[in-house]
């Protein structure tokens, strides 16, 4: 059972990953907001965060996955308190890139995710020890629907990685337009 509440909880936080990341990608695709580098950055560490999680769901004798989506969110948090902070006392020039949703801009809603990250994963360990039982043991449920998600998840990657590809080209990424679309 807590092996199984365990795997739950990794899904569930990669779910959760999973829409902010697909909702991210929405608002650049279908409203043309073209995401900040800070943003890109806020990306990069939630794919690595999807990535230890994907990691630690696929099965393991350890918690190295779990470890590695920790760090990652750590690194969130730090990415997106910069960007906030910037945000609230602004260089000259600098405007606030992308719109609220619920009257809460990204970079402060990485923030609360990384937060609720952070105390989700302090939960996991704290009432469920972490199991490490290998990936055999979940229901094949929850492994059919780890793996999509895993590969859903891969798929908006790579999907992520060609848009920066197309925004920054080779060089310094810009909110002023797509480099390669000049």
């Amino acid at each position: 059972m807590a092996i199984t509440l365990d795997r739950l909880i990794l899904w569930l936080m990669l779910l959760a990953l999973a829409g902010v990341l697909t909702a991210a990608m929405g608002f650049q695709y279908l409203d043309g907001e073209i995401p900040c580098p800070l943003c890109l950055l806020q990306r990069v560490a939630m794919f690595a965060i999807c990535l230890g999680l994907m990691q630690q769901l696929s099965g393991g004798e350890t918690q190295q996955g779990a470890g590695i989506a920790m760090l990652s969110t750590v690194l969130l948090l730090v990415i997106a308190v910069r960007q906030t902070l910037l945000d609230l006392f602004p260089r000259p020039g600098h405007a606030y890139v992308g719109r609220a949703v619920f009257g809460i801009h990204m970079p402060v809603w990485s923030v609360l995710i990384a937060v609720a990250l952070l105390l989700g994963f302090a939960v996991r360990l704290a009432f469920l020890g972490g199991p490490t039982a290998a990936a055999a043991s979940q229901g094949s449920i929850l492994r059919r629907l780890s793996y999509s998600l895993g590969l859903y998840v891969a798929i908006l990657c790579a999907i992520n990685w060609l848009s920066v590809v197309v925004q920054c080209g080779l060089g310094e990424c810009h909110t002023t337009g797509y480099a390669l679309l000049r």
